[in-house]
């Protein structure tokens, strides 16, 4: 039986043209020598940053490589505290486990909620900005629903106020067109292999002008901004997989995204008893999220599972023990029965069939065991 990937929110496989671009690089020598085989690792670790940058919209100067979105958010969190404006961080309820606990861990947080499509108020998030405060925390899109925020708006009234944010966009980048220069935020966090890049490639794109002191240090890398070797083709990787989208292919495959999301989603809230969560209309093309009355989360998963699907349940950083979601609690909805479909480059139209032909099944057999039990 072929299996059916509908996980792609979680972890992207990596693209087949991203592997062959990374592994002859993996023996790379340090980019940080005078010798040929440094500077051949210093060329083309440069050329990945400027085809990330080209994606993301800013210059190839404001682009700090990490291992990811996790590092990326804690280092501009650390930034900020360490910056001399307070240790005050404002979060929304429903941004990602990374930012909440790295904003925990640094001193006082106001968390402010949202609505029941999962969507902040600008006007609430503003009122929550204090003397004290150093950073104001705002996703692109919400990682378990895809309720797009208001970002933009959020951005300006930080502005406005002389106030740093960071905005979280590792569900974002590669699924929606992002001008991090044009946005006018401080400080974003990209992860790679939310797009099809490698796993432990990242950035933490930093507004032109400002200074932070660096997370990690040890070291010159990065300019200073990030001490440690980097990761010659993890980063190299990441560039290709910027290089596809740029090109042309973040159009194509959000078009093409939102016509599999939108038909798996029809093809549930077609079953009795199923609820969408979150923005139906304005949210991420790839990923969905709907609840299913009667029958426990876990349960759908592992029925769909032994349909030869692949999808994604409870917190999002939480799969061992498919805790509740946060996300939904703060949403007012049904924290223990929500399930995440989400499609990347590789979905194809049969996957989505398979997915809409198993899913009415899974769930009338769960039912009819839970009312026979």
């Amino acid at each position: 039986m072929a299996r059916v990937y509908l996980d792609h929110a979680s972890s992207s496989p990596a693209r087949p043209q991203v592997i062959e671009t990374l592994v002859p690089w993996l023996g790379a020598a340090d980019p940080g020598r005078v010798h040929t085989e440094g500077r051949m690792a210093r060329v083309a670790l440069e050329e990945a940053r400027e085809k990330v940058a080209a994606l993301l919209g800013t210059r190839p100067r404001q682009v700090v490589f990490t291992s990811g979105g996790t590092e990326a958010i804690n280092a501009a969190v650390y930034g900020a505290v360490t910056s001399g404006r307070g240790e005050h961080m404002v979060v929304g309820a429903v941004e990602h486990s990374a930012v909440r606990d790295a904003a925990a861990r640094s001193g006082r947080v106001t968390t402010v909620g949202v609505d029941r499509q999962g969507r902040l108020d600008v006007r609430e998030l503003v009122d929550a900005i204090g003397p004290d405060t150093a950073l104001v925390h705002c996703q692109w899109g919400n990682h378990e629903v895809g309720t797009l925020q208001p970002v933009a708006d959020t951005v300006a009234a930080c502005r406005e106020r002389g106030v740093m944010i960071h905005v979280d966009a590792a569900a974002a980048a590669g699924h929606v067109p992002i001008d991090f220069d044009d946005l006018g935020a401080d400080l974003m966090s990209i992860s790679a292999h939310k797009f099809g890049g490698p796993k432990g490639a990242g950035a933490l794109l930093i507004r032109r002008g400002l200074r932070l002191s660096p997370l990690l240090v040890g070291g010159d890398q990065e300019r200073a901004r990030r001490a440690g070797m980097e990761d010659v083709a993890g980063q190299i990787g990441f560039g290709a997989a910027a290089e596809i989208l740029a090109a042309g292919g973040l159009d194509r495959e959000a078009e093409k995204a939102r016509a599999q999301t939108d038909r798996l989603l029809s093809a549930a809230l077609a079953i009795n008893g199923v609820t969408a969560f979150g923005e139906t209309t304005e949210r991420l093309p790839h990923l969905i999220c709907i609840g299913v009355e009667g029958v426990e989360a876990e349960a759908v998963l592992l029925g769909l599972d032994q349909a030869g699907v692949a999808a994604h349940s409870g917190s999002a950083c939480s799969s061992e023990s498919l805790e509740p979601s946060p996300v939904l609690a703060a949403m007012g909805v049904d924290a223990e029965r929500s399930l995440r479909l989400s499609v990347g480059w590789s979905t194809t139209d049969e996957d989505i069939d398979a997915a809409c032909r198993a899913l009415p099944g899974v769930v009338d057999r769960l039912r009819a065991l839970a009312s026979s039990g």
